[in-house]
């Protein structure tokens, strides 16, 4: 009896201690640090616009907050592949590449039914990755329209500018499109090219050995708004898992850096979100920093 309680006690003891440790290492950003930010905000919401438009640089509120930004190349149909572009963005001494999300409504739909799967990726398009390492077979097949061109464009850009910085960026279906890339881009560029990848609203992309992939090769963050549902699927009894970099905007508007891949604290979306009933999906187009609303082109 003394050896079930004091065993009891132990695991008490041991759980109390990892919910303290997810909670001392969640941080809140300075106002500083959600201003860097805002210039990729205004580039994930700019690519809602049409490709002529992001080629010429002309899609109004969006494209105006970023005025250093050199575009070269754009595509997509908005429906068979989704909006793209490709640019230079001289304050930031980086290329830029951002991909277009989609419907949030038939979006979460799409992810909470059942037709999908976890599936290798192409071994062409990313050589060498372990057969552990699986991926939602359509977010794969959608890069794959895309990826050689992209390619193309940024190793052009850094050719022409003498750079080594890549950022690739996007909301919903754009974010599990620009982790993809995140991937695959530093298999194909020259070694010491620096690839990051900030996303909005990211649903869960691959597998476990997927997230440690990302989490040991990929600079990633992945910012979350309020009660939006969509990072919090697919589910996890799925197979699917995050990688680590999430920063939770809070109800109270602040901004948390939540460590770890799915953090289960409350101030972190897994544990503020345990559900899709609990959540808001109006949350998953905003607002981001500084008002910004996704998809609204």
């Amino acid at each position: 009896m003394l050896f079930c309680v004091t065993a009891a006690l132990t695991l008490i003891g041991l759980a109390q201690a990892a919910v303290i440790t997810k909670r001392q290492g969640i941080t809140t950003l300075s106002s500083s640090q959600i201003e860097a930010f805002k210039p990729f905000s205004l580039y994930a919401a700019a690519a809602y616009c049409n490709p002529s438009a992001t080629l010429s640089w002309s899609c109004g509120d969006f494209c105006e907050g970023n005025p250093s930004f050199q575009p070269f190349a754009s595509g997509g149909d908005g429906s068979a592949t989704q909006f793209w572009f490709v640019g230079w963005d001289a304050s930031l001494n980086s290329v830029i590449v951002a991909h277009q999300g989609t419907n949030p409504t038939q979006f979460l739909a799409d992810l909470t039914d059942v037709d999908f799967f976890l599936a290798n990726l192409d071994s062409t398009l990313f050589p060498g990755l372990s057969s552990s390492i699986q991926v939602h077979n359509g977010f794969a097949a959608e890069q794959a329209k895309t990826a050689t061109t992209i390619l193309s464009a940024v190793e052009t850009l850094l050719s022409q500018h003498g750079s080594t910085s890549v950022t690739v960026t996007g909301h919903s279906l754009g974010a599990a499109l620009a982790l993809l890339d995140a991937v695959y881009l530093p298999l194909h560029l020259p070694q010491g090219t620096s690839v990051k990848m900030i996303g909005y609203g990211l649903p869960r992309v691959g597998n476990p050995a997927f997230a440690a992939y990302v989490d040991a090769t990929a600079h990633v963050t992945h910012i979350n708004n309020e009660e939006d549902p969509v990072p919090i699927v697919p589910g996890r009894f799925l197979g699917f898992a995050h990688p680590a970099g999430e920063v939770h905007i809070q109800d109270s508007r602040k901004w948390v850096s939540c460590p770890g891949e799915d953090n289960t604290s409350t101030s972190c979306t897994v544990g503020d979100v345990p559900n899709v009933i609990e959540s808001d999906l109006v949350d998953h187009l905003g607002p981001y920093d500084d008002n910004i609303f996704m998809g609204l082109c």
